[in-house]
């Protein structure tokens, strides 16, 4: 099986609006591993939509990014990952805590440029 990843919801918006020069340093990543997302990052792209950041609704994105980098939803039990976010008490973004738990629980590597979790969470990487 491939190697998988899982993406930040900022890295999310960023590759459906193309921003190739924010990404270029990561996008060997798309072309190396099975790319995949926390469902809390799929509510907080909708979140985004509601409030007006982004101008389309989760669905719309996921659809896209679906066809052109494969990205998928990870299916691991909730549980299991609230389970793993009840060691994360470096922040109180939800957000945050669960995706950045579910890649704990998965043991996989999470792409973001957020240096809080950077910092905090040694599975997250921007390079």
């Amino acid at each position: 099986m491939d190697p998988v990843i899982h993406l930040d919801t900022h890295v999310l918006v960023w590759l459906y609006a193309g921003e190739q020069e924010r990404l270029a340093p990561v996008m060997p990543h798309f072309w190396r591993n099975r790319v995949t997302v926390s469902p809390m990052a799929v509510l907080e792209l909708q979140y985004l939509f509601e409030a007006g950041k982004t101008s389309k609704p989760a669905a719309v994105v996921m659809k896209e990014l679906s066809k052109s980098v494969g990205l998928k939803v990870s299916q691991l039990n909730f549980a299991e990952v609230v389970n793993a976010a009840l060691t994360l008490t470096w922040t109180r973004d939800p957000f945050d805590r669960l995706i950045t738990a579910q890649a704990m629980a998965e043991g996989v590597p999470l792409l973001t440029k957020d240096i809080t979790i950077l910092t905090h969470c040694p599975r997250a990487r921007w390079v």
